[in-house]
């Protein structure tokens, strides 16, 4: 037996934490259903001073769902969705639920070729879509969607804020229809259609780092079971609010924010995107207990003037995924906001989470590679650090991480299970590249793709990130190989500098050459405004290549 199958990180789950769930529901409807029976005055969201109730949500849901039926959609079909944080995305996740469809996310900060891509890819037989963005991508759609739903961030808005913060208006468009004017006029006759938990629920479209996104396609049960993983890990209690700061077209948002407030019947606060600002108002108006969020949002967060301790104070549980956190900027964070933030990760792939740090645990830092661990496998998770050949390597040894549990997704939408894909098995090749303590806390220390090779010595950028971040002058850093003639490649450095910080290029380069080997330091930096991210935060290498 090898160290993960002796699943060394058990000895460090809190005390009644059980390493097994038993789940309470079959499917997010299930979720959403229960949390109506029990309560359906309750509220279940909150937009720009605005709540809904769970009856509220389930009266137009069902009246889309009439839509939908009207116009054909059958079980199986797609609702292609491209809108922001508002309380239409849960209308339309749960109208092509009771339809028997599938929920197709689709970024709306993509452009005219990507949405085209999707489309093609997705071949949705109906569009739930903001108005600004179909009107930037129209000749995409017509012809392509029989029926085109569109909304607006004011819809369903209390107050201007939404207005005010983001300049949104109405942008009317001809052969829609307006998702209000189908609530309002709609009827709620639907004829509800059963799914199994293991029929996809969602399409989530995977981060793009290395390519071009792909279709996860996630079940019932997926869902179902990262809902109760985030809830169970972070003893959550009923109705405790959630708010909400990750895009909830990426799985994040979805299931760290949506799931979960379902599964906890809890109000869920929305703020159409993410603005410090709107999101420290929502913090002080709604006192939330729980986010997760890239950790961008919580450095823009803890440089906004208003922020403070007593501020944040309700947020007793603070998540970040989605790149590895430099311990310096946890330990900053948690001076100027109050709390801890602790590590969640997973991919698209996954449905969100395969490992946490437990609450109020101070994740290990690896006194090597001075990483901060991103946590401990979560219910029912193996995970295994594997070389080349797939076989486990020791602990504190390199490898790329592999994981599997029943949130693992059942495929790519349009893709067969091949050798070379990340999903296999039953198993999630990461493409991370990291390690196990001996502990057996895991770190991650960089994707395996970005490794750059300097005449034969092996080089990680996390290595030389690390170093340009303790400059006192250095926001954010991203390291990328680039060619050379000599050395086959080299290392290039971007850097985001401080607010009001001066530097120059040179004196960051002797910054690193006086404190790292001769082959890692950077040949080359460019000092940029901001890194490329995504929308959920995540580095965008290629872009830099």
């Amino acid at each position: 037996m090898n160290a993960y199958e002796g699943r060394l990180w058990l000895a460090h789950y809190p005390s009644g934490l059980a390493d097994h769930l038993d789940l309470e529901f079959g499917s997010p409807l299930e979720m959403f259903d229960a949390a109506l029976a029990s309560a359906p005055d309750d509220p279940a969201v909150r937009y720009f001073g605005a709540t809904l109730s769970w009856a509220d949500l389930d009266a137009a849901s069902d009246a889309l769902a009439h839509a939908l039926q009207t116009h054909g959609f059958a079980t199986g079909d797609r609702l292609g969705i491209a809108v922001q944080n508002g309380p239409a995305i849960l209308l339309g996740l749960l109208a092509a639920w009771k339809t028997g469809g599938v929920a197709a996310l689709i970024s709306p900060m993509y452009k005219r070729s990507e949405f085209r891509r999707a489309l093609d890819d997705f071949t949705p037989s109906a569009l739930l879509v903001l108005d600004d963005v179909l009107a930037e991508v129209t000749d995409e759609v017509t012809g392509s969607v029989d029926l085109v739903i569109t909304v607006s961030p004011l819809d369903f808005a209390g107050n201007d804020d939404v207005q005010r913060v983001f300049e949104v208006s109405r942008v009317p468009a001809a052969g829609t229809v307006g998702l209000l004017d189908v609530i309002a006029t709609g009827s709620r006759d639907v004829t509800r259609q059963a799914t199994a938990p293991d029929d996809i629920a969602v399409l989530a479209p995977t981060s793009g780092t290395t390519g071009p996104p792909k279709g996860a396609k996630l079940t019932h049960r997926n869902l179902a079971f990262s809902a109760q993983a985030y809830r169970d890990w972070t003893d959550l209690q009923t109705g405790e609010p959630i708010l909400c700061m990750s895009p909830i077209f990426h799985v994040t948002g979805l299931v760290g924010s949506v799931m979960l407030a379902l599964s906890l019947r809890s109000p869920l606060i929305l703020t159409h995107r993410f603005d410090a600002g709107l999101v420290l108002d929502a913090v002080r108006t709604w006192r939330p207990a729980f986010s997760v969020a890239a950790i961008t949002a919580y450095i823009a967060l803890a440089d906004h003037p208003d922020a403070s301790p007593e501020a944040m104070s309700s947020l007793r549980l603070r998540y970040s995924g989605g790149a590895p956190v430099l311990p310096e900027v946890a330990e900053r964070l948690s001076e100027r906001l109050g709390g801890m933030i602790h590590n969640v990760y997973g991919q698209t792939e996954s449905t969100s989470p395969t490992h946490m740090v437990p609450p109020g645990a101070h994740a290990p830092v690896d006194p090597e590679t001075g990483a901060l661990s991103v946590g401990l496998p979560i219910f029912d998770t193996m995970a295994r650090v594997v070389d080349e050949s797939g076989e486990p390597v020791p602990p504190g040894t390199f490898g790329e991480i592999v994981t599997a549990g029943p949130q693992i997704a059942a495929g790519y939408w349009g893709q067969a299970d091949e050798p070379g894909s990340a999903l296999r098995n039953g198993e999630m090749r990461t493409g991370d590249v990291g390690f196990m303590d001996a502990d057996g806390w895991f770190y991650v220390i960089d994707r395996s793709n970005d490794l750059i090779n300097a005449a034969g010595y092996k080089i990680w950028p996390f290595e030389i990130e690390q170093v340009l971040q303790s400059h006192p002058a250095v926001l954010e850093t991203a390291v990328v190989g680039i060619p050379d003639d000599y050395r086959g490649e080299s290392t290039r450095a971007y850097v985001a500098l401080q607010p009001g910080a001066e530097v120059a290029a040179t004196e960051l380069i002797e910054f690193c050459r006086e404190r790292m080997a001769a082959y890692k330091y950077p040949r080359e930096v460019e000092i940029v405004g901001a890194l490329p991210r995504s929308a959920t935060g995540k580095l965008l290498r290629r872009e830099l290549r």
